[in-house]
């Protein structure tokens, strides 16, 4: 429970202090703005340190179907505000971001923003509902005389990629979606989702062959039913938002080596 007080704390906390701080670092952004990279702050902090929890007890583990590690309950414990507190931002996130657009509906939060929220963004939703209501509940109290830490080890491991996709939203946000630094975050995106949320799945499926000796193509006939699905429920939304940055990536690609390809014309403009 300390560690669950501590996330209480700690992430609301984190939240606050950085809206405050972007506030009066950056006096010409809109709350959009400032709501938008705290929340964004917030989730990189978390997804390193879910990273570096993960390393720990995926490295750790000899046995990954019996071993245990105190770190992983710990985290599970320290993050649960987390994931309950990053719906809320996520919603407030969204509220001034459509309120500084000037729709009517945006004029103060009601439960017509709320519904408009679950609406725009169904899948975030199902996933942190899932973790709070499904993941962490296995985690700490279903799994009694079991291990298994390695693989939740890796799942820990999988927020590698949040980082990177919280920074190209904040470099969207100070205008340098045009520049390297952009360009270059954009190959990390998706080289670190394809492997730290894709090819996660065959990576634990190899592991577990290889502690049984088992050949990798028949791992999935020696697990329960419930567990591949269960996988392939998780990595089913990973797949569609790799394919959501690939699409994101190859319509930036076509948009700078168009405006590059393009004579400017006379008066020294260049074609958009």
């Amino acid at each position: 429970m300390y560690m669950l007080a501590c996330g209480v704390v700690f992430f609301p906390g984190l939240f606050f202090i950085s809206r405050k701080v972007l506030e009066s670092a950056f006096k010409n952004w809109n709350d959009a703005d400032v709501f938008v990279v705290s929340e964004r702050l917030m989730s990189s902090i978390h997804a390193t340190l879910a990273t570096i929890v993960g390393f720990i007890i995926a490295t750790a583990s000899n046995d990954v179907m019996s071993d245990r590690h105190r770190l992983t309950n710990e985290f599970v414990w320290f993050g649960t505000p987390y994931v309950a507190f990053d719906l809320y931002a996520m919603y407030l996130s969204n509220y001034h971001s459509q309120k500084v657009k000037g729709h009517e509906a945006y004029r103060e939060h009601s439960l017509l923003t709320i519904k408009l929220f679950l609406l725009r963004h169904p899948l975030l939703v199902v996933h942190h509902m899932v973790l709070l209501m499904v993941f962490m509940p296995i985690t700490l109290f279903l799994r009694t005389g079991l291990g298994g830490d390695f693989f939740i080890g890796c799942f820990f491991m999988a927020e590698f990629s949040t980082p990177f996709v919280s920074l190209g939203k904040v470099l969207i946000q100070l205008g340098l979606e045009d520049s390297w630094l952009h360009r270059v975050n954009g190959v990390m995106v998706l080289l670190s989702f394809f492997t730290c949320r894709i090819l996660l799945f065959p990576y634990m499926y190899w592991v577990y062959g290889q502690q049984y000796t088992i050949p990798f193509h028949k791992v999935p006939f020696h697990l329960q039913l419930h567990c591949n699905l269960a996988n392939l429920s998780i990595l089913a939304p990973q797949i569609y938002w790799f394919v959501l940055l690939c699409r994101k990536a190859y319509r930036l690609y076509l948009r700078q080596t168009g405006s590059m390809g393009q004579p400017a014309h006379k008066d020294g403009s260049k074609t958009d």
